[in-house]
């Protein structure tokens, strides 16, 4: 089932960015795509992240609770997509997504995927990607933090058909680790932190109110 605002924006672009979005938060115990931060829900705040970037259309993937958090975002101009197979783990909503940007009347050329629970995830890194993209004229560009290559990431069109056959428990990781000679990194030192549980998240909202002084 696919739900499309009626705020979509008729401006057209060849970045998609992909918001995945439909675990069912079990380390947390509640789902974490609507706990606050910054004034509003998880969710709500990565995909205003996503609408001030360059990047368009704008796609997030629900799946487990998504009637529940679906209200947190139609009001927003996004494309949304639920994955009644979010179970069968992370590749499933990278398909999911794939799927819908490919029956877009767009041309599609590349899509930058994302997770609704990396909190220092910025409108400014995303656009780093989109910049890196045209400037180094390379495929895939991933973000580099403890050591290693994740998301946020772009991928180019030539990628989607491999992105699309991920195993269900595999996430975009898996193809920036079988094409590394197609990679170009930028730093972002902060993808590292992500929430899953309860402790991750009062870790974070200690660092946000010691960095606003309250």
């Amino acid at each position: 089932m696919v739900f499309n605002t009626e705020q979509i924006d008729n401006q057209k672009s060849t970045i998609a960015i992909m918001i995945l979005a439909a675990g069912a938060s079990t380390r947390m115990g509640t789902p974490k795509q609507l706990l606050l931060y910054q004034g509003r829900s998880f969710l709500q705040y990565i995909t205003e992240m996503a609408i001030a970037s360059v990047c368009q259309p704008v796609v997030v993937v629900l799946g487990a609770n998504a009637e529940q958090i679906y209200p947190q975002i139609k009001h927003l101009p996004v494309r949304v997509v639920n994955n009644s197979d979010w179970a069968c783990g992370m590749g499933s909503s990278v398909k999911s997504g794939i799927e819908l940007l490919n029956n877009l009347p767009e041309k599609i050329e590349a899509v930058v995927i994302t997770l609704c629970d990396q909190p220092f995830v910025s409108h400014q890194i995303i656009n780093q990607l989109v910049d890196a993209y045209y400037s180094t004229k390379k495929p895939i560009i991933a973000c580099e933090y403890a050591g290693t290559l994740g998301v946020p990431a772009l991928f180019s069109q030539r990628f989607f058909s491999e992105l699309a056959a991920l195993k269900e428990t595999s996430g975009a990781k898996r193809v920036i680790n079988n094409n590394l000679n197609e990679v170009f990194s930028i730093p972002f030192s902060l993808g590292d932190i992500d929430i899953d549980t309860p402790k991750d998240y009062e870790q974070l909202l200690s660092i946000t109110r010691a960095a606003s002084g309250v």
